[in-house]
């Protein structure tokens, strides 16, 4: 019988910080988002990590969402890059100023907003595998792989990969129906053949390991089903992350955290008027829960 985890106890000791500390203890996330029309994706990816914990937070974004990224994001350091001409998604011409910001991180996320070009896509798979740091893979960097999940298998470092249910069945080439249909067997497999960690966002999301740890969340409301969500969970996950949580850990806590802001989120303005901006809003006070 494998030991449950308490998500509230995963999240208890960072709650207090030493006197004697420093931004840089508490992690250097690198986000990798963004593309022409989906501006909005980092800056509640970066908002939400930094409402998490995270120290510090840089992010590569298409040039031409520079401005509206950087005039919202006032606490990340955010770098623009060179686009594709269709699309305006991250150019493999940023892969050296990548390079650079990644030997500076302690923590990578990829993939909120980015769309999808062949040479992005590119771009996203020697990023994800040359990283040596724990990398949060959502949204299209998962669709990046989609018809390759080889190659997620035996990386540098450690990866969370998390999914819908239609990124998952994408990713391992089989139908949406059969994913909804057994979404515990499908996590369970896939976390075991790709050997990374999976978060398999749905009702009641569920977190496995290539170990066979399964955890089911508990927290969240129909509300939650809104643009952006995913982007604040990616960012939540990253921060714990950066924090020191193994990735199982930092992903259980994380979707616990998200859902019960987001319950917190609903009894203020209602599940209809639920917006991801607003589960950020909350996260403070998810986090002082007890």
């Amino acid at each position: 019988m494998k030991p449950k985890l308490n998500p509230q106890k995963l999240i208890r000791p960072l709650l207090k910080r030493n006197p004697d500390t420093h931004k840089n203890d508490y992690g250097h996330l690198l986000i990798i988002s963004g593309s022409l029309g989906l501006s909005g994706a980092p800056v509640l990816c970066s908002t939400a990590a930094l409402r998490s914990g995270a120290g510090l937070v840089s992010m590569v974004v298409p040039r031409s969402v520079y401005f509206q990224t950087s005039s919202r994001s006032l606490e990340a350091m955010v770098y623009p890059v060179a686009e594709t001409a269709q699309g305006g998604t991250v150019s493999p011409s940023a892969s050296n100023l990548i390079g650079i910001l990644m030997k500076r991180a302690t923590v990578l996320a990829i993939g909120p907003g980015m769309g999808r070009h062949p040479k992005t896509d590119a771009l996203i798979q020697k990023v994800v595998l040359q990283s040596d740091v724990p990398v949060v893979i959502d949204a299209d960097a998962i669709n990046a792989f989609s018809g390759n999940s080889r190659l997620l298998k035996n990386t540098r470092a450690p990866l969370i990969l998390t999914p819908h249910p239609g990124e998952m069945a994408r990713l391992l080439g089989i139908p949406t129906e059969a994913v909804e249909r057994d979404r515990k067997a499908v996590a369970l497999r896939a976390a075991k053949t790709l050997g990374q960690c999976i978060v398999l966002k749905s009702h009641q999301t569920l977190v496995a390991d290539p170990s066979g740890n399964l955890y089911r969340n508990t927290t969240g409301n129909p509300g939650m089903a809104t643009a952006g969500a995913g982007d604040v969970l990616t960012g939540i996950i990253a921060a714990l992350l950066g924090q020191g949580l193994l990735p199982f850990e930092a992903s259980v806590a994380a979707v616990y955290l998200h859902g019960l802001a987001g319950d917190i989120a609903a009894e203020q303005v209602g599940q209809i008027s639920l917006i991801a901006g607003d589960i950020i809003n909350a996260l403070p006070a998810a986090f002082h829960s007890r």
